[in-house]
């Protein structure tokens, strides 16, 4: 059975033999100051369980897996509040939000889901700031052992001036590099009291202790409630043409379980107007507890040139 499109009023998704893989959300229902931008949620591995979370009462802005950037200028792309030097986190009138335009490509070929969305970023205000080319590319790898998820976009400035991309980190906090490709995990994945989530990376296994780590990528296996003991393994991978390869992470596990490859953790990014940024990541999806030599071999098959869906560069020519 191949892979096969869905789609809904304001949403479309990929199924896999009888199991729904992913929706993604285009235009989202939530509200301004949680910075509305498209998100995938329901995410889930090839036998069903479900590794995404969506606006949990901690931070409702916390999206499944979704393309926020917290610190954008003075703007907020991100949801929630913003931290600036001195006073810290506060809840201004800066949340913008991200405009579905379009799809240029919506289809399934070669048992590919693929689709390239156009999409604007208007802030607060009511400003467009970036018009962004973004691509996802979903498929099953070879043995059907998992899945991979693959992301692109191109950031075009068109302010009119110059726009630092930063994070918390950069304002000042310590430890908050987040502002990227973000997944937010099931609650059963973390936990301050009892055993959380699992951190894998070349170097070995952690948690927190590894905010901030740079390398090509990493992973994190968590259990599920429910009778089993079921557990599932994400694979985030950095492209080596991505900003600041290899990335920092920003990854916890202890009061959430979380993961984002952070191209702007501790240093600020200067996008002049006119100018884009393109970056690429890869997510591979696996059942099972998957330890470090086995997410090492996952990343072989996934990243292989022959497995993996080659998007990003041409996205520029697309704009043509």
């Amino acid at each position: 059975m191949a892979m096969t499109l869905e789609q809904g009023e304001d949403w479309v998704g990929g199924r896999w033999q009888g199991t729904e893989l992913f929706r993604y959300n285009y235009r989202p229902q939530v509200p301004a100051a949680e910075s509305p931008r498209p998100y995938f949620h329901p995410v889930r591995t090839l036998g069903g369980d479900v590794v995404s979370l969506y606006r949990p009462h901690d931070h409702r802005w916390h999206l499944g897996i979704n393309w926020g950037l917290s610190n954008v200028g003075q703007e907020n792309f991100w949801g929630g509040a913003t931290y600036r030097r001195g006073p810290g986190y506060q809840q201004l009138d800066n949340n913008g939000r991200m405009n579905h335009e379009s799809f240029d490509v919506l289809e399934v070929a070669g048992g590919v889901l693929r689709f390239d969305e156009r999409l604007t970023w208007v802030t607060g205000d009511g400003q467009t700031w970036i018009e962004e080319l973004r691509q996802a590319r979903v498929s099953v790898l070879p043995g059907g052992t998992a899945w991979r998820l693959s992301f692109a976009t191109s950031m075009r400035n068109v302010s009119g001036g110059l726009i630092p991309i930063g994070s918390p980190t950069t304002e000042g906090r310590p430890d908050a590099g987040y502002s990227g490709l973000f997944w937010r995990g099931p609650r059963s994945f973390s936990g301050d009291s009892f055993p959380g989530g699992t951190v894998l990376t070349p170097d070995g296994p952690g948690g927190d202790e590894l905010m901030g780590w740079r390398g090509p990528w990493l992973g994190y296996t968590g259990k599920h409630d429910g009778p089993g003991s079921r557990a599932s393994t994400l694979v985030f991978c950095d492209r080596p043409g991505n900003l600041c390869y290899p990335c920092q992470w920003f990854v916890r596990t202890g009061i959430y379980g979380c993961v984002c490859p952070a191209p702007f953790f501790s240093q600020e990014y200067e996008l002049d107007d006119g100018q884009s940024l393109v970056l690429g990541y890869d997510i591979l999806i696996a059942d099972g507890p998957l330890d470090v030599a086995a997410c090492a071999e996952l990343v072989a098959t996934g990243l292989s040139p022959d497995g993996r869906a080659a998007i990003g560069p041409e996205l520029e020519e697309a704009r043509s």
